[in-house]
């Protein structure tokens, strides 16, 4: 099994998971990052480095949500293996509710 992104990252993509990651498991999208659950040996070094509890064990549902997310958006991310600044405004995202609505293919790629 392996750890998930989910909303929580939506436009705030801290990186501080990534720098932490014993085999460079994480992507980058545009607006988060997401975890190649091929690659993630669940170790869960990430979970305690995020800032806003974005990462979560998948251990007992691999098929909700934000894992089918992460999965069918591997295609569409590009390897991270360093920290960088995050956006400028993700501070003012950090503890916003219900950001799925952000992603405009949301749906079609959780299904």
């Amino acid at each position: 099994m392996a750890h998930v992104v989910t909303e929580k990252c939506i436009k705030c993509k801290y990186t501080d998971c990534v720098e932490v990651c014993p085999v460079d498991c994480f992507l980058e999208l545009p607006d988060m990052l997401i975890i190649d659950p091929n690659t993630c040996i669940d170790c869960g070094l990430c979970v305690q480095e995020c800032p806003v509890n974005a990462i979560v064990n998948d251990l007992y549902d691999p098929t909700n949500t934000w894992s089918l997310y992460n999965k069918n958006k591997i295609k569409d991310a590009v390897p991270i293996f360093e920290k960088k600044l995050p956006p400028k405004d993700a501070d003012s995202f950090a503890h916003k509710e219900n950001k799925e609505a952000l992603l405009p293919d949301f749906k079609e790629k959780s299904q």
